[in-house]
């Protein structure tokens, strides 16, 4: 089977990789850095695909950089519980504020779009966003699009840049995965040696 489309895909990625700003990745690794040194903890927000990528994340910020982690989304009884009884859009930051959401710590966001209230999209995004301004928790994003209510808010964020406008999605997760994955195996970040890397 011959198409167009394996070779048109791949060549997205080398112009999105090339395009992506290195100085907003080194940016958010210089508050994660911080965060790790002030004993902080780490938030990690995403929707669909977004979420299963907040999931794994968690798992190398904790394992490979030392850093408090949590994804509200990996407990799936409490958020269900969340959006049946109190509704969607707050599934966050009633989530936060439980956990007590500080000025010491940051929020991550992965999304497509980075939330946008006038469409109703991602709205659960923009109100955790809302409360981590107000006690003054700094906020990073890797997003897609325009970078929605994050890319207006974060400290730092990394815009996927949209090439063609049938791959967002697609682009736009597959690219939070490189960055975050840039970010824990930085020699900054990088506190323990990752297993396939020590094994000879």
């Amino acid at each position: 089977m011959t198409s167009n489309y394996t070779s048109e895909f791949l060549e997205d990625v080398g112009t999105i990789a090339s395009r992506l700003d290195r100085g907003q990745i080194d940016r958010m690794i210089e508050i994660l850095v911080a965060l790790r040194q002030s004993r902080g903890r780490l938030f990690i927000l995403g929707v669909g695909g977004s979420a299963g990528n907040a999931g794994h994340a968690v798992n190398d910020f904790r394992k490979i950089c030392g850093i408090e982690a949590y994804a509200p989304t990996d407990n799936v009884s409490e958020l269900t519980a969340r959006a049946n009884d109190e509704g969607w859009p707050t599934i966050f930051v009633e989530w936060l504020k439980v956990s007590r959401l500080t000025a010491a710590d940051v929020v991550l966001v992965f999304s497509v779009g980075g939330g946008d209230l006038e469409r109703n999209v991602s709205p659960n995004l923009v109100m955790a966003l809302r409360l981590a301004t107000e006690v003054g928790a700094k906020i990073i994003g890797v997003v897609g699009r325009n970078g929605g209510y994050t890319a207006t808010v974060a400290d730092a964020a990394v815009i996927v840049p949209t090439v063609h406008p049938d791959r967002i999605t697609p682009h736009s997760e597959a690219f939070q995965a490189v960055v975050w994955h840039l970010i824990v195996s930085h020699p900054a970040m990088k506190a323990v040696q990752t297993k396939w890397e020590s094994v000879h």
